[in-house]
């Protein structure tokens, strides 16, 4: 049986009864993130993997969501609907099929906009993923890639999310962690990698979960500010001291 629909897949079920659904799947641990910070105006969660293949080959497959994105994590339950346009502006979109073969598509769903692209070494897209689309709610993925000087690529991945939900943040956080990171343990099973051991499984229960620590990102991923672009993301969350991170 497949299972509900979670993070990109909330159609009929309250918000609240799909979140019940949603933090009790199991994620293994190999798939996990950290949720690096949580308040009650938002939270980010960071993942970093990496895989055997080029930042080249690496950008391709992630410009195909078709490829390598959940099913069970789509609106029409088929990720062959998925499609994104990687350009500034473009749409990281989902068509749905009408119910009988060839009949007119009855919808569309626009996941994320793309707002930054520089290939093949970084992707930002804006927009509320899932049921927090129906909620008071921004939100920026970020995913920069980085050859790791044998071959491969380092893969680093931010969710940073902000507004108002009727569900404390402190309660979403681990949720869209951990479908995150399932996500992206797709990616690196569809090029070969793995998860960084710096990421323990998230706490199903964030009234029980240990206190956030700063993630600790290894040293490789660091590198200085490039000539244009983003900024390599910190080793930590900036401090909400009103600086400009980024250009």
């Amino acid at each position: 049986m497949r299972r509900a629909g979670l993070l990109d897949r909330f159609v009929t079920k309250p918000f609240a009864a799909a979140l019940v659904v949603f933090a009790t799947i199991l994620v293994p641990a190999s798939a996990s993130a950290k949720v690096s910070q949580v308040s009650a105006s938002g939270f980010a969660v960071r993942d970093l993997v990496e895989v055997s293949t080029s930042p080249e080959e690496t950008w391709a497959v992630l410009l195909k969501p078709s490829v390598w994105w959940d099913p069970d994590h789509t609106w029409s339950g088929d990720a062959a609907n998925l499609s994104l346009d990687a350009r500034a502006g473009g749409c990281f979109c989902e068509v749905l099929p009408g119910a009988a073969a060839k009949a007119s598509a009855r919808g569309s769903v626009e996941h994320m906009r793309v707002v930054y692209i520089e290939r093949p070494r970084a992707l930002r897209m804006v927009g509320a993923l899932g049921p927090l689309q129906g909620e008071g709610v921004s939100a920026a993925l970020t995913i920069q890639l980085k050859a790791d000087g044998k071959g491969g690529t380092q893969v680093l991945l931010e969710y940073v999310v902000g507004g108002y939900a009727r569900t404390p943040f402190e309660k979403l956080a681990p949720t869209v962690d951990g479908v995150l990171a399932a996500q992206v343990q797709r990616l690196v099973e569809k090029l070969g990698g793995t998860f960084s051991a710096a990421f323990p499984a998230p706490a199903s229960d964030a009234s029980t979960a240990a206190p956030v620590e700063p993630m600790v990102v290894p040293e490789t991923v660091e590198a200085a500010q490039p000539a244009g672009g983003i900024v390599p993301l910190a080793d930590v969350p900036p401090p909400a001291d009103g600086k400009v991170v980024g250009r």
